[in-house]
């Protein structure tokens, strides 16, 4: 190893010893702190066809918004820093997920246009039993059967209860706790102010969509109380390794109760959902259900079903189906409607051509199934084709 002339001369005259600049050349604090942490992403494009014109589109999320249809679409650019948390008994790691591009603006920790914070939090873990892990910052929701990152999904497109009815984050803690390698828990509280984006029906944003001139997606801090919060929690039942075929297969159960202005009953959302393994080793399957309660005022509602199905028909290319039914009683899923009730029907070709490319084509079909119809020029049915390319680092 070469040194430079001033170590030299420090060792020549006692001050340093050339042991402990080996030492200092080999582990520099800097690196030492980041020798853990990962940089992953990924860049998210399609491209969309409507059969219509595409000005009117179903409550879904923004990457198949009226303003994607019918062109060319950089959707999201996400860049990751972790450090996850080791098996260490004290241990302890972090997460930043920051998003760029157009999907960024409908997240609740936007910075300004096209740039937002999806998670930030410090994670801890504490010697309690098995081990309690602690999230402390802004952190994923705790509910729903998709996420917001697109290839981790089935499909491209969301569906009508991530969209209309979940959270898409919170700013609080969550504690989360493995009783056993089959039941898992857990817990939280946020701040009430927490802006869930587009999705103005659901949660601390419902109460802000009667009679305050407040808009989805805008903050709330400033109509809540002082001590308003969120509370959650969630329970996960996964299937073990000697249950055969159904090994891997999970339950999972969770509640999110928002706020309110006033002494109205707090909006509170219900989520079960499923993921099972079956006989068939290419095939699985799952379904989940969102129910609001007091959705936008007392007594309000709105629900969302959805069944999904992945085949795995070949070692490159697999199969993914969603269907779903939900329904409103104030236009939760449809444009400009007081009531809803829609259907969705959407399949999708999944082919791993290229490595950590994830390429895709979906055919998604919506129907107003009641009343008139709520897409372009009074149909009752939307239908569009979509070419998702998404490269994962």
């Amino acid at each position: 190893m070469k040194f430079n002339k001033w170590t030299v001369a420090l060792a020549a005259t006692g001050v340093v010893s050339l042991a402990s600049a080996v030492q200092a050349e080999e582990s520099h604090p800097v690196n030492t702190a980041l020798s853990s942490t990962t940089l992953s992403g990924y860049v998210d494009t399609s491209a969309i066809w409507n059969f219509g014109t595409g000005s009117t589109v179903a409550n879904r999320f923004a990457n198949t918004a009226a303003d994607r249809q019918d062109g060319f679409n950089v959707n999201t650019v996400k860049l990751q820093l972790e450090k996850p948390i080791d098996e260490g008994t004290w241990s302890a790691g972090y997460k930043v997920e920051t998003m760029f591009g157009p999907d960024a603006n409908v997240m609740p920790g936007v910075l300004s246009s096209g740039v937002a914070i999806k998670q930030a939090y410090a994670a801890l873990r504490a010697p309690v039993g098995n081990g309690i892990d602690f999230k402390i910052g802004q952190f994923d929701p705790i509910v729903g059967y998709e996420v917001t990152d697109s290839y981790a999904n089935p499909n491209f497109s969301r569906s009508f209860g991530f969209n209309n009815l979940e959270p898409f984050g919170h700013t609080g803690i969550l504690a989360s706790y493995q009783v056993n390698e089959i039941i898992g828990v857990s817990a939280g509280i946020a701040n009430g102010d927490s802006g869930f984006g587009l999705n103005g029906g659901s949660l601390t944003a419902a109460g802000h969509n009667t009679g305050t001139g407040v808009t989805p997606g805008s903050s709330f801090r400033g109509l809540l109380a002082e001590s308003s919060k969120v509370y959650m929690a969630a329970l996960v039942v996964k299937a073990p390794e000697s249950t055969g075929w159904l090994a891997g297969s999970s339950l999972y159960a969770g509640v999110v109760n928002g706020d309110r202005v006033g002494a109205a009953p707090d909006p509170t959302l219900l989520y079960v959902g499923a993921s099972l393994a079956t006989p068939v080793k290419a095939l699985t399957v799952g379904a989940s259900a969102d129910i609001l309660l007091n959705a936008t005022f007392d007594g309000s509602y709105a629900n969302a079903y959805a069944l999904y199905a992945g085949y795995q028909l070949t070692e490159k290319l697999k199969l993914n189906n969603r269907f779903e039914y939900a329904t409103s009683g104030y236009g939760a899923f449809l444009p400009g409607r007081a009531q809803d009730k829609v259907i969705g029907e959407t399949l999708t070709l999944d082919y791993a051509l290229w490595a950590n490319v994830v390429t895709r084509g979906e055919f998604r079909w919506d129907r107003a199934v009641d009343g008139l119809g709520a897409f372009d020029n009074g149909a009752k049915n939307d239908l569009s084709i979509t070419a998702n390319v998404i490269y994962k680092f």
